[in-house]
């Protein structure tokens, strides 16, 4: 999702997508082509998450961080992350939105319970970042490992949280993703439209087989029904929803990439971070941190 170093080796333009859909534009600035991006990026009112739809409800526990990236020419580049609200004063993000390695920097704010990109719900300041220690990149277009990382606010929210699920439903449960990434599932960010409204896909839980074998017990694969439509750059970090018994929803994933190692947005699978697996890990370090 973030930006490298220049001297590092420029991949394949797709592999853009293949770390992450967070602002995922790592190929693109490698090894000077950032001087070549121009980019624009705009609010739009197109269809979303790519060939999502608004949100229908009111989701408490959404959250925006707003990114951004120098390139090598001075062009500044903004994108979202998206997290989730586990706690009064703890978002729970992607560890690659919030990685120093890659050259993007959390812009210092979270908005957290708006159907809205860049207006309403409650605005705070990030007091912390905590990164799981896991936490790695992946290499040669290997998924990203362990990728999580807790967010403190600087003081609590009104909004109330998500609980996360004991555990993910299994293969074939119905499941909900929302985002405020890229509606067009395009390989140049100066392309990217990022949607003011949240946006959510109803998606199913896949079989380790439909993602290619790049999920398993940390990750979870994601299918959607509606053809073309599927999680994009902007999206890193936000939700995966099922419903629980009593109906409502509950946290088992957060967006962390490609469920296939050369898809495009909307055609691939995609995999979330499989987050009742890492419970322990939030509780005891919620609890640490205060």
């Amino acid at each position: 999702m973030r930006l490298p170093p220049a001297h590092r080796p420029t991949p394949d333009p797709r592999s853009a997508r293949r770390r992450g859909r967070g602002l995922t534009v790592r190929a693109a600035a490698a090894a000077g082509a950032a001087a070549v991006l121009g980019v624009t990026l705009m609010a739009g009112s197109a269809e979303a998450i790519v060939n999502g739809e608004d949100s229908r409800e009111r989701y408490t526990f959404m959250a925006s961080i707003p990114l951004s990236a120098t390139l090598e020419d001075g062009v500044v580049l903004k994108a979202p992350c998206g997290a989730t609200l586990i706690d009064r004063q703890w978002v729970l993000t992607a560890g690659h939105c919030v990685d120093p390695d890659l050259g993007v920097t959390p812009d210092g704010l979270v908005r957290v319970g708006s159907e809205h990109r860049t207006s309403g719900g409650s605005v705070r300041r990030i007091d912390k970042i905590v990164m799981h220690p896991g936490y790695a990149q992946g290499k040669a277009g290997a998924p990203n490992q362990d990728d999580l990382a807790l967010v403190r606010l600087d003081r609590p929210v009104a909004q109330k949280p998500i609980r996360i699920a004991k555990q993910a439903g299994p293969v074939g449960t119905p499941t909900r993703i929302l985002g405020f990434g890229t509606v067009v599932g395009a390989d140049s960010p100066e392309d990217w439209v990022f949607p003011e409204r949240l946006q959510q896909l109803d998606t199913r839980r896949g079989s380790e087989d439909e993602c290619f074998d790049r999920a398993g017990e940390t990750r979870l694969c994601t299918v959607s029904p509606k053809p073309d439509a599927m999680a994009c750059n902007g999206d890193s970090g936000g939700p995966q929803l099922q419903r629980a018994r009593n109906g409502r929803w509950e946290l088992i994933g957060t967006t962390s990439g490609d469920g296939d190692n050369d898809p495009t947005c909307s055609t691939g699978p995609g995999l979330y971070t499989n987050v009742p697996v890492y419970a322990d890990w939030i509780r005891e370090t919620i609890r640490q941190s205060g």
